[in-house]
């Protein structure tokens, strides 16, 4: 008997503590449409650090923004314009292997996701996780913050 009570007790704690990552499951008409919205922004970020069109990229980037890199270093908005002028790898440009968007509401979402980023002085690509903050300033969406870090292993 003490072990049905035990095995109840599991199930039932099982079943009422929310999961750390919420499973997939039904997304609203506007949740999907700022998801593809959020999706597009990124990809026309993407052309401009590939263009180097300076234009572009000080629009897109918030002028609070901040990249923290894993060493803690923190970049904010001019000096993350400069890198994608000079060609250096942005998790932002980065082919991207795993991918999440976030809803929270119609002005905010936030990106999380793995890609392999060239370091160009050991010439090795290492995986590293990132996140990107966007949100909506107007009509138009901006990257708000960014964080990455390196994945522990190997590199390529």
């Amino acid at each position: 008997m003490p072990r049905l009570v035990l095995t109840a007790l599991v199930l039932l704690t099982l079943s009422t503590t929310a999961p750390a990552h919420p499973a997939d499951g039904p997304r609203s008409p506007e949740d999907l449409a700022v998801e593809r919205q959020v999706l597009e922004f990124r990809e026309m970020h993407k052309q401009a650090i590939g263009a180097k069109d300076l234009v572009k990229l000080r629009a897109v980037y918030a002028d609070s923004y901040t990249h923290t890199h894993g060493s803690g270093k923190m970049d904010p908005k001019d000096a993350r314009i400069v890198s994608a002028l000079a060609g250096e790898p942005l998790i932002e440009a980065a082919t991207v292997e795993e991918l999440s968007v976030r809803v929270f509401g119609p002005a905010t979402a936030i990106v999380t996701g793995k890609s392999p980023i060239l370091n160009r002085q050991e010439n090795k690509t290492y995986d590293f996780r990132w996140i990107c903050v966007y949100v909506k300033s107007g009509p138009e969406w901006q990257l708000a913050a960014s964080q990455a870090t390196r994945l522990p292993g190997p590199g390529r």
